[in-house]
């Protein structure tokens, strides 16, 4: 009986224990304006100085609770700070706290990272250099964000560009792509110019999305390409702990291990971090490629009080591989079979390789001065270095006693070469909010300092050529034979040709060829900018004005005697209107300008390149929709755009004179531009755009070449990305992925040559259980050979063959 009382007593004890605990427990949700549950909101209890976030479903909980009334704040970057009175008595009702967005409440430098998880961005910097509100920017913005990265397991920024609309390769080296029709090179990153010295294309493990402002964006960013800006916005800390570590095999003997960590390091989340690091061992399906890359990428944000915050980022980037010159074909002239040599053929020894190091550290800080007046201010110092050794062609098939190409053997040349190259940016500008009357300003003054430096002591070690009798080497030269060393009839080269048919890829020493020895030209160009520009709100209309001076100076033979100096200026306006009848859909309109100088040595030389030449200079009217479906999961853009771009030069062909120039008059791209992303269903996420376009010569003074289409700019192209993960409880953690990219026929630049189009599809598996993701992805399902880019018959860029990766990930 004593145990019956003794087990009773220990019962009701229980249950008094449970209930007493259950009602010290206040529970609650976050949601905003339209119901749905908001993950990483940061919760206080003020009274007991208690801090919590909310989980992915938006829920939160606070332990060891008395009955009483209390105050709970919660912030969410990009919503109002909601601050409400609760009075608890027990756990019988959970809160509710809605939050709304407040698009005035922004960062004016990205200084904490982007909390959403999903194919959809809704704010941006780039496009007015503060966070805004992508539906409020009257221009096109595509994207392409972390988790579309990681969906794809994209590493290198070449393989997510079938992801922006308008966009396709021109070749495999870093940022060279074709934009709305226009070859760029221009670079950001987190709005700060780089320099595009690197031949390897970036990174991803450390990147939060990747930008593109679609056509000029010099009213901005000082000297840019017509057709569109690359920026790309690197992962900043976030006030919750997050951490994963990936791990990814398959095709080309690929071995990938990334991991990201962040989250806050001291208890008032004022110190924030985020740790990046990526390991990359991978060869290709091109003969020789492929290579060893290693990401480092720690960021740190300070946060001490809510009118100050600052961000330090670090990025040690290297890759251990070999320039890859792009696979030549048979012959040089019309109709030349493509597939006459394969896709995976490359030109090389075994001893090549190309060692680079891209070293970058950015500090960024925002200050609220006043409750009208914020400044913000960045910097950035970027260190390129190359270790280089190739062999390669020298553009041009290999030539008989008579001067005739020989359509199998290339003439090659070597090149060794080590040198660095420095870049500093800084920008500084002050954001002021007045009112006058019934408008609404957002004012933007600032001032810009852009440099990039070759220093002295660059050098390169080069053999190239034909040998002569007299020891020495030259072009050849079918008039004179007898100055020239022949071998079997034909004229002995200085680096042995390289046989399309029977390819040599041994280990060759290059002491054994007549090498010239020669410093890279030191040279520095630095840029001084202001500008001005005014977001103005009246109902639903928003205008945007802004205005750009823009002085330019290069500087040849930098720090020798002969030292000249080539300034150039401009004043580069921008306008933009955008109306927004209802909040799901907004109208834009556009006129921008853009400028880019050309290099001092073809404008200061006319003796050995021509001219004087003007910059180029170009225009750009723009008309577009933003719209947002599906209780806003999902952006819907479309857009049509007419550019115009002046003065480009190209190579006049002279004879007498190989590196004469000369400028075609104009050159105009016409099309219409559609972008989706984000989420049909809460399981169906989607990545979609098409491009139809034209982008050709109008002007020039040889009429032949009226009409002439821009190389590696397709008429029309689009790809469909979408992912689908089962909810039904049989099925559950369970994903699969499926997407297809198609690219128009495109022109080379030899007119001669057209790249046929294509269609290449991929599919992905996905499983999801507990905290581990398993993924499988099938590129290239059936097969399609294809390229992607090309210059000429001997520099082609095929796409990849059919390959896979499987990964395994763990978030804790």
């Amino acid at each position: 009986m004593k145990i019956f009382y003794r087990s009773l007593s220990l019962f009701f004890l229980c249950i008094l224990a449970q209930s007493v605990y259950a009602q010290s427990v206040l529970t609650g949700k976050i949601l905003d304006q339209s119901n749905k549950p908001i993950a990483g909101v940061t919760v206080k209890l003020l009274e007991k100085n208690a801090t919590t976030s909310t989980d992915a479903e938006g829920e939160f909980s606070f332990q060891s609770m008395e009955t009483g009334t209390y105050n709970i704040s919660a912030s969410y970057i990009g919503f109002e700070t909601k601050q409400v009175k609760y009075n608890f008595k027990n756990n019988s009702q959970s809160l509710i706290i809605v939050i709304r967005e407040d698009d005035n409440d922004l960062q004016g430098v990205e200084i904490t990272g982007r909390k959403e998880q999903a194919y959809k961005n809704t704010k941006s910097f780039s496009g007015t250099k503060t966070e805004t509100p992508l539906r409020y920017v009257p221009q096109s913005i595509s994207y392409v964000t972390k988790e579309v990265i990681d969906d794809q397991l994209a590493f290198k920024a070449s393989d997510i560009i079938k992801n922006i609309s308008g966009a396709t390769h021109f070749s495999f080296y870093n940022n060279d792509i074709a934009l709305r029709g226009y070859r760029s090179g221009n670079a950001l990153i987190n709005g700060l110019r780089t320099p595009t010295s690197s031949w390897s294309q970036p990174l991803l493990p450390n990147v939060e999305r990747v930008e593109v402002i679609k056509g000029p964006a010099s009213a901005l960013f000082a000297n840019t390409d017509p057709g569109g800006t690359v920026n790309t916005v690197t992962k900043k800390p976030l006030d919750e702990a997050r951490k994963s570590i990936n791990f990814a095999t398959g095709s080309f003997n690929t071995n990938r291990l990334t991991a990201d960590f962040t989250g806050p390091m001291n208890e008032n989340k004022t110190l924030l971090y985020r740790l990046n690091l990526a390991y990359q061992n991978a060869e290709s399906f091109r003969v020789l490629q492929g290579g060893e890359d290693v990401v480092i990428a720690p960021s740190i944000s300070f946060i001490p009080d809510d009118k100050t915050q600052v961000n330090f980022d670090f990025v040690y980037s290297k890759t251990k591989s070999r320039l890859d010159r792009g696979q030549p074909i048979f012959g040089a002239t019309a109709g030349t079979n493509l597939n006459s040599t394969p896709i995976s053929f490359a030109l090389g020894k075994r001893n090549d390789f190309e060692n680079e190091l891209n070293l970058y550290v950015t500090t960024s800080m925002q200050r609220k001065i006043t409750g009208y007046i914020t400044f913000n201010a960045s910097y950035m110092k970027f260190m390129y270095e190359e270790d280089l050794l190739e062999h390669r062609t020298s553009n041009r098939y290999a030539v008989d006693a008579a001067g005739n190409s020989i359509p199998t053997k290339m003439e090659m040349q070597t090149i060794r070469r080590q040198g660095k190259n420095y870049s500093d940016n800084l920008t500084g500008y002050f954001i002021t909010d007045v009112k006058t009357g019934p408008l609404t300003h957002k004012i933007v003054t600032g001032y810009d300092y852009i440099q990039n430096e070759t220093p002295i002591g660059n050098s390169n070690y080069n053999a190239t050529g034909y040998r002569k009798v007299d020891g020495t080497v030259g072009n050849y030269n079918k008039n004179t034979p007898a100055l020239f060393v022949m071998k079997g009839g034909v004229p002995v080269p200085n680096v042995p040709h390289f046989d399309l048919i029977n390819p040599d890829y041994s280990i060759s020493e290059i002491s054994g060829y007549i090498n010239a020895s020669s410093q890279t030209e030191p040279s520095k160009y630095y840029v001084n900018g202001v500008y001005i520009q005014d977001q103005i709100s009246i109902g639903k209309f928003q205008a945007l004005l802004g205005l750009r001076q823009e002085y330019y100076t290069d500087v040849t033979s930098y720090k020798k005697t002969d030292e000249k100096t080539v300034e150039q200026n401009a004043l580069i306006p921008r306008i933009g209107l955008v109306y927004t009848p209802f909040d799901q859909a907004s109208f834009y309109g556009t006129y921008t300008e853009g400028y880019q100088p050309q290099g001092a040595a073809q404008i200061g030389d006319p003796a050995r390149f021509g001219g004087p030449f003007d910059p180029l200079t170009s225009n750009m009217y723009e008309v577009g929709a933003k719209t947002e479906w599906f209780e806003k999961r999902l952006a819907a853009n479309i857009s049509f755009y007419q550019i115009k771009q002046n003065n480009i030069l190209q190579n006049a062909g002279s004879e007498g004179n190989p590196e004469l120039l000369d400028a075609i008059g104009q050159q105009t791209s016409k099309g219409i531009e559609l972008d989706i992303n984000g989420s049909i269903l809460t399981n169906l996420s989607v990545s979609a755009n098409f491009a139809i376009s034209r982008a050709e010569t109008t002007k020039d003074e040889d009429e032949s070449k009226i009409g002439l289409l821009n190389p590696n700019a397709p008429k029309a192209q689009g790809s469909l990305w979408a992912k689908y993960t089962f909810l039904n409880p049989e099925l559950k953690g369970l994903g699969v992925g499926a997407g297809v990219n198609y690219t128009g026929k495109r022109n080379t630049l030899n007119v001669a040559l057209e790249l046929p189009e294509y269609t290449v599809f991929t599919a992905a598996l996905y499983y999801n259980i507990d905290k581990f993701k398993i993924s499988g992805n099938l590129n290239n399902v059936f097969n399609k050979t294809h390229w992607v880019g090309g210059y000429d018959y001997n520099r082609l860029y095929p796409g990849a063959p059919r390959n896979f990766l499987i990964g395994i990930g763990y978030t804790f």
